[in-house]
This record gives C-alpha cells, structure tokens and sequence, in this order.
C-alpha cells in the first residue's frame, strides 16, 4: 500500500484547467509546527480515503493576519489579508477547509469585509459532513469505551458557535465522551488565543492552560481531544506540566479518526 500522500497544489490543478471541490487552509502551525503537521497530515489522510478533490495553496498561503490583528497591529492585518484574498480569488475559491479556528474565524468572518467572501467551514464540521454523505465510515474500534473529554476552541465554540460536530465525531468513535465542568458555551480559554500564544504569561499565581488541564483531568479522561493547534500544544504542555504524558493523550479529533481509521 502506497504511504505517500497526495496533496495536489491550486496552481497544479490550475494549470491542468481543473477546480477542486475545497480549499484546504493549512495555516502557520499545521506548516511549521511539528506537532501541528501530525494534524495536517492526518486530515490529508482522511481527505484521501474519502476521495475528495481538495488543494492547498502551498507556498502561495500566508499568514490570514489573525496573530497580527489580535495583537493590535490592523495595518498588518490587512496586508496579510488582501495578499491572500487576491491569490484566492484569482484561482475563484469558493469553499475553504481549515483545521485551525483561528484562520476558520478570520477566512470566515474578517476576510468578507476585505473583499474575500468563501464558505468557510472548520475540519471538524467538514468531517462530519463526510460521514453524514457516507464518504468516511467511523467504527470506534482502538478507542471504543474510551473516556475522552473535548477541550472547545474559543474561536470555534463561542465565537463562532461550534459545538456538536466534534462532540458527534467523539461519538461516532464509540468512546465515553465526558464533559469538563467548564464546556461549550462556558468553555475556558487554553490560555494561547488573542495572540498570546507568542507573548509571556501576564502576572499571577498560574497558568490558564494549567487550570484548564486541572479541569480536564477532573474528568479522569483517557484522551484530551483538541481541534485547534495551539489548544493541542497548551494541553499538552499541561499534561506534561502534571507529568501525567504517558497516561494521558492530547489528540485533534481528525487524528482520532485517522486512527481509528488505521491510515
């Protein structure tokens, strides 16, 4: 069987007169974080099973600006912003896939204003669509009973108020899904959005992604499941912080399900 990865580029597809049925948005960290690339390359696997005709953008993808605007500096926002925008309109994107709620809520929601209007959707609702259509079939098997408890992403749980598909994938993988006390709506930061993820901690007596693990741990879970890149590293580096990393793993759910999927 064939482990090499198919990830056509738009400009190859392009080229070839041809128009994928998605956009997959890599983001910073599925690029360039060695964590972060175990999630982009499970989803890819999952892409591929599911014979989905998908592209990146590869080295025509930059920042969205999220980092930038958080922090303050718009101008560079917006430059980030536009540059894209021309590049995606100009290969006439329509819908556009991303594993990081970060670049999901700025594609989304900031990029419309500048001219950049797409049907963004975060890797979790998309994977749950492809079940929904047959594409992916989910059997629990490796993590059937499992108690996994699911961290919400600020930028996709109550920004932009996506709850239920990455709790319905949990699911369908057969596992015990337990909830922390602090979930969905009242979910609590990981402690790295709003671009603190580049910045050191303000001044007090602890870490936010502590006290989320500590909430986390309450639920004596198996698994911690993220779907957001910078809440996998904040997690982990809580499990680790509680030396609990050989009992407790931190995955994406769309590693749960390349798993479960032995891809």
């Amino acid at each position: 069987m064939s482990t090499e990865l198919k990830v056509p580029t738009m400009a190859e597809l392009f080229a070839a007169g041809q128009q994928p049925e998605v956009l997959f948005w890599v983001g910073c960290a599925g690029s360039f974080d060695d964590r972060a690339k175990k999630i982009t390359k499970a989803f890819v696997k999952i892409l591929n099973k599911a014979e989905v005709s998908f592209a990146v953008l590869g080295t025509e993808e930059s920042c969205t600006g999220d980092p930038a605007k958080r922090s303050g500096n718009e101008f560079l926002f917006q430059m980030q912003a536009v540059t894209n925008i021309e590049v995606m309109n100009a290969y006439g994107i329509k819908k556009v896939v991303t594993a990081c709620p970060h670049c999901f809520n700025t594609l989304k929601n900031e990029y419309p204003g500048l001219g950049g209007n797409y049907d963004v959707v975060h890797h979790t609702q998309f994977l749950k669509d492809l079940l929904d259509e047959g594409r992916i079939s989910m059997e629990g098997g490796s993590f059937k009973g499992k108690r996994i408890t699911f961290h919400d992403p600020c930028y996709l749980g109550r920004a932009n108020g996506v709850y239920e598909a990455p709790r319905e994938l949990i699911r369908k993988l057969d596992a015990e899904l337990v909830e922390m006390k602090s979930c969905k709506s009242r979910g609590l930061c990981c402690g790295a959005g709003g671009a603190q993820m580049f910045k050191e901690a303000e001044k007090g007596d602890k870490e936010v992604n502590i006290l989320r693990t500590e909430q986390a741990l309450e639920t004596q879970p198996q698994i911690i499941a993220a779907g957001c890149p910078f809440c996998n590293t904040m997690m982990t580096d809580g499990v680790k912080n509680k030396e609990k990393e050989t009992s407790i793993a931190v995955m994406d759910i769309a590693e749960l399900i390349a798993t479960a999927e032995e891809l």
